[in-house]
């Protein structure tokens, strides 16, 4: 049987990620901390706009990346579809909860679940751009990254453009509807914070960071 550490390394960093329409990914188990490498992690988290959120979310698996920038672009970048993927299933389940809504409210529920799944797909291709870029030099690094860059930005596009469809709902006074607002623009904000932190870190790979 592979040694735990071995087992997360290859579920995170060579296994393809699991789509947000079946089963999100699971909650890892943390491995036994490198001193060394978490160091290397923290230092890294300075380059992004929440560097706590990104230490706390990516310091229990030091040992998979080994102090790589590569492999730690591609743990945030895995990392992030968690959550993703939680919030899509929260707004589809709001969604089904409020059959016979008000039109708008309807509207901007259906909108962002399929907004949020856009992105989800787009994160799981900025997996897939970083995947083995260890291995690659010249230009086909560049390349790679570039491609990285722009799936996670659409990614985060997307998720700022699902908030983006709530600030009229609700304009009639309804409490209910202001309180769907209201959580579903809390909830993507915070998501946000992981797409935004993971971007950070493939954009430093081009950037000398």
């Amino acid at each position: 049987m592979l040694p735990k550490s071995l087992f997360l390394l290859f579920f995170f960093l060579f296994l393809p990620l699991v789509a947000c329409a079946s089963v999100p990914p699971p909650d890892l188990a943390p491995m036994s901390p490198d001193e060394n490498a978490t160091e290397f992690i923290r230092a890294r988290c300075v380059l992004t706009r929440y560097p706590d959120l990104c230490f706390t979310s990516l310091s229990s698996y030091s040992s998979a990346v080994q102090r790589s920038p590569a492999q730690l672009a591609r743990l945030a970048t895995n990392v992030t579809l968690a959550p993703l993927c939680a919030l899509r299933a929260h707004v589809s389940a709001l969604r089904r909860a409020g059959a016979g809504a008000p039109r708008r409210e309807a509207a901007a529920l259906r909108d962002c679940a399929e907004q949020l799944g856009d992105a989800a797909d787009q994160v799981r291709r900025t997996a897939a751009e970083l995947r083995g870029l260890e291995a690659l030099v010249g230009m086909e690094v560049a390349w790679r990254v570039s491609n990285a860059q722009t799936w996670m930005s659409a990614a985060l596009t997307n998720e700022d453009t699902c908030s983006d469809g709530f600030p009229e709902v609700g304009g009639g006074g309804g409490g209910g509807t202001s309180s769907i607002r209201t959580d579903v623009c809390r909830r993507v904000g915070r998501v946000k914070q992981y797409t935004s932190n993971a971007l950070a870190l493939v954009n430093s790979l081009v950037n000398g960071g």
